[in-house]
């Protein structure tokens, strides 16, 4: 048995979770209490999800499109990408330089809070200025870098506490 969850694709609401055969490998119309007949076929457009497989189902003149994939792979998926409140960050966390090159502007000082995504310096390297976002909420510890300092890949630049 394989537990599976159908989602619908407009809202991405999830509509059932259900266990299935894995050796039944066809699928035939299928019918409620009502008589009336479900038809299952794959999407004309394929899913945008990896792992995920599209697929339109009938039921008396309606049609859905619908996406069903692996409950688990479903439940991995969603705890990956919820928010971790909870297990906020605490400790100090350093800011590094992603490419060699040098400091062309510094945009916060010692002591200022950050938020997320907030502009902390820009490097310099060919030619094309890199801007260094914050990345997550907190105080400026330290800056251990000047305007117009060359700087190499790895290197320390910002410390958020």
């Amino acid at each position: 048995m394989k537990r599976l969850r159908v989602t619908d694709r407009a809202s991405g609401e999830v509509l059932l979770e259900t266990d299935i055969d894995e050796r039944a490998s066809t699928s035939s119309p299928a019918s409620d209490q009502q008589g009336q007949q479900a038809t299952v076929v794959a999407a004309a457009r394929p899913s945008t999800v990896r792992g995920r497989t599209a697929v339109e189902v009938g039921v008396a003149g309606w049609r859905f499109e619908l996406e069903v994939e692996d409950a688990s792979l479903a439940e991995l998926r969603h705890r990956a990408t919820s928010n971790r409140t909870g297990s906020q960050h605490r400790g100090p966390t350093e800011v590094r330089a992603i490419i060699p090159g040098r400091i062309v502007s510094i945009d916060v000082q010692i002591g200022a809070t950050v938020e997320p995504g907030q502009r902390l310096l820009a490097v310099e390297a060919m030619k094309m200025e890199n801007e260094l976002r914050a990345p997550r909420a907190g105080d400026i510890e330290r800056i251990d870098v000047a305007i117009d300092q060359n700087v190499e890949l790895g290197e320390i630049l910002v410390v958020i506490r």
